[in-house]
């Protein structure tokens, strides 16, 4: 195999007197943000790099281009290709999507509800990427207008997340010469319908300014209404259940602050709420004379709190705060709110009687490991009825209707697994790992009910730990293509996510991020202590910050992995720390520490950033991912990690770069097939470096 090699050019940084040494520090290019929208302004040098590095990972691949066909036809014969989406019931019209075989996106059809004309697809995604003739279609919102006579929609055709609003008369189904560029992609319609609201993108890709869209109007002449002036901050707009209210927010990753002013405005002018403190997160939303305020304030777990919409200095409690328990958002009926609650990383549904205040839990399986949810069946919110679903790991998706009042139930929809799927085959385990100080991790496991716990199985262990987002224990049909073939699948739910709440988030960020990484290898080990599997029987799989997690215990305890798949990988923490200009940085150090400002945080960051910490030792073998156009985490981390780790590295293991040189995002690239593929891709990367090629 021909490694190619990066050029290295020397240099020397000197930050709080401490000198930071990076040969590949040219691969970050000053105009790296210009090449998210021109490939042409990319360094031929690394250009010529990456696609070395993607034939490497090409040829690799020869073996078991088989296996991945396989695989490919596997994972799809899970899926039920032609499929229809329960009804919503609006105003006037029934709205549901429908995907076929043939389809990579999907439709989306509405019927008037006296059924007067026949069904109609005002939106068919296949039939607009082919239209627009574009690699890359990312669909940021498809939002019908409030008198029904109007779509306005997003769409990211490169990957970069600048998304292009267009409009719609779908009484012609002709667009309109509205066409707004660099926007968030989210789309907000006034209750006349004679405007919407949209947030423009600032030249760092931060939305910064909302602004209102009269149509028929010149772009030129949109209103700002909100700007962000804070450059950790971004903001957006949304419509209070009530629609009496629209709602702005402003938020960096720990701080909210919101403003709100009445539906039916001509003029509109924001009233604030809440003035924003550090580290206190709120939001709000109206119904039936009241405002709602789920905030954090006093409560790290939440509480909801509630005023008269004209007193909004007098809030009272509403839902307390309950002890190792995440409070959620509430959902509002005339008569009923619903509500979820988290604890031990346990999700539960509640609905609470409105006139008499009280409250149940909503049960529908007997699987104490799962995912319920909710959702509404119409727009009238005079009803007793709602749909309920519940799946786990091992149980595809069921949705029922549910009466709140007599608590029957009927099952209207369940998650088809065309190729056959039976839970009884397989055993979900909740158990938990001691951390270094004394912390307790969740593991959720998968595994076949005849497999032995004897210490010889392989273990895919997931993780992500950051932004305090959680990882469900939901149901995913892909999965079983690796626990058929005896790969155990287990997510460690460790701290820097929000599985146990705020304070899990909160001991796994700044000062405290190593925990993310204790914890992971704390699972790990636990894993081989209890005989799941043995040291070196381990495959990290994570992305993005999961990828941080990945390249941090990489360094720290490479012998418990035969293989790690880090994805879009976010490994060279430190220098995207330290450029305020890239899109996410500012409001990124209040999860990390701002190593420009401080010595503590730079010294600190530089003590786990995987890229600064590869040593010359033996790593497992690797597949990274990253693609050109990704703004979330740039291709030049990847590329510079996987040259010094081939700098360093002892070992004869095989660590693959692939990038995606066409259009491709954060999430990789768009439309169903392309997505299996990938998958199976990865799937052939574990099973090949697993030894299990069968």
């Amino acid at each position: 195999m021909n490694i190619p090699k990066l050029k290295k050019i020397k240099s020397e940084k000197k930050y709080h007197d401490i000198t930071l040494n990076d040969d590949y520090a040219w691969v970050d290019q000053p105009d790296i943000l210009e090449v998210l929208q021109d490939a042409n302004k990319i360094n031929s040098e690394v250009k010529n790099y990456i696609n070395s590095n993607n034939k490497i990972t090409e040829n690799y691949f020869e073996d078991v281009l088989g296996l991945q066909k396989d695989l490919f036809k596997e994972i799809k014969s899970k899926i039920k290709l032609d499929d229809i989406s329960l009804k919503y019931k609006d105003k006037k019209y029934f709205y549901w999507t429908k995907t076929e075989a043939k389809s990579n996106y999907g439709k989306r059809i509405r019927q008037l509800i006296d059924k007067s004309k026949p069904e109609e697809v005002f939106f068919d995604a296949d039939l607009e990427k082919k239209k627009y003739g574009s690699e890359y279609f990312g669909i940021g919102s498809v939002n019908v207008s409030h008198c029904d006579n109007y779509l306005a929609y997003s769409l990211d055709l490169k990957g970069s997340e600048y998304y292009t609003i267009y409009l719609r008369d779908l009484r012609t189904n002709k667009n309109n010469k509205d066409l707004i560029e660099n926007t968030s992609g989210n789309i907000t319609w006034s209750l006349d319908s004679e405007s919407f609201f949209y947030t423009k993108l600032d030249k760092y890709h931060r939305p910064k300014q909302i602004y209102r869209h009269r149509l028929g109007s010149s772009i030129k002449d949109d209103e700002l209404i909100f700007e962000e002036k804070d450059e950790t901050f971004t903001c957006s707009i949304s419509l209070s259940s009530d629609e009496k209210f629209f709602i702005i927010s402003t938020s960096d990753h720990i701080t909210t602050e919101e403003y709100f002013f009445p539906s039916n405005s001509k003029k509109v002018n924001p009233k604030l709420f809440k003035k924003r403190i550090k580290d206190v997160r709120y939001s709000i939303d109206s119904w039936q004379g009241y405002f709602y305020m789920h905030t954090n304030e006093g409560a790290r777990d939440y509480k909801i709190l509630r005023c008269k919409v004209d007193e909004i200095d007098n809030l009272e409690i509403f839902i307390p705060p309950k002890k190792e328990t995440v409070i959620g958002d509430l959902d509002f009926l005339d008569d009923y709110i619903i509500r979820g609650e988290k604890s031990d990383a346990i999700p539960k549904l509640f609905v609470r009687n409105i006139q008499t205040n009280k409250e149940e839990e909503i049960k529908i399986s007997e699987e104490v490991i799962g995912v319920p949810s909710f959702s509404f069946k119409q727009r009238d919110t005079n009803t007793t009825k709602i749909r309920v679903g519940w799946e786990s790991m091992a149980t595809p998706k069921k949705i029922y209707e549910y009466d709140i009042v007599t608590k029957k139930r009927k099952l209207v929809k369940e998650t088809e697994i065309p190729s056959g799927h039976d839970s009884n085959k397989y055993i979900v385990e909740r158990i938990k790992a001691k951390s270094r100080d004394g912390r307790m991790i969740p593991i959720s496991l998968l595994r076949l009910k005849n497999s032995k716990q004897d210490g010889k199985s392989k273990v895919l262990l997931y993780a992500y730990g950051a932004y305090k987002h959680s990882v469900s224990a939901s149901f995913s049909a892909s999965r079983f293509c690796l626990v058929d073939r005896g790969i155990i699948f287990a997510i460690a739910h460790i701290r820097g996510g929000g599985d146990l709440g705020d304070v899990w988030h909160e001991e796994g960020k700044k000062k405290l991020k190593k925990n993310t990484f204790f914890d992971y290898i704390a699972c790990a080990n636990h894993l081989i202590d209890q005989r799941y599997t043995y040291k070196g029987g381990i495959c990290f799989y994570g992305g993005s910050a999961g990828g941080l997690t990945g390249g941090a215990v990489a360094n720290m305890a490479p012998d418990l992995f035969f293989s790690m798949l880090l994805l879009v990988p976010f490994v060279d923490t430190m220098t995207t720390m330290l450029n305020d200009k890239l899109p996410l940085t500012p409001a990124e150090w209040d999860l990390w520490g701002n190593p420009i400002k401080s010595k503590d945080y730079f010294n600190y960051i530089l003590s786990y950033s995987p890229y600064n910490n590869i040593e010359e030792k033996s790593y497992p073998s690797m597949l990274i991912t990253t693609s050109l156009f990704d703004n979330r985490v740039l291709y030049s981390e990847p590329v510079k990690y996987i040259a010094k780790l081939r700098d360093l590295k002892k070992d004869k293991n095989v660590q693959l770069l692939k990038c995606k040189m066409e259009a491709a995002g954060h999430g990789g690239m768009s439309g169903r097939d392309n997505a299996i593929k990938e998958l199976a891709e990865e799937y052939s990367f574990i099973l090949k470096t697993a030894n299990i090629l069968k």
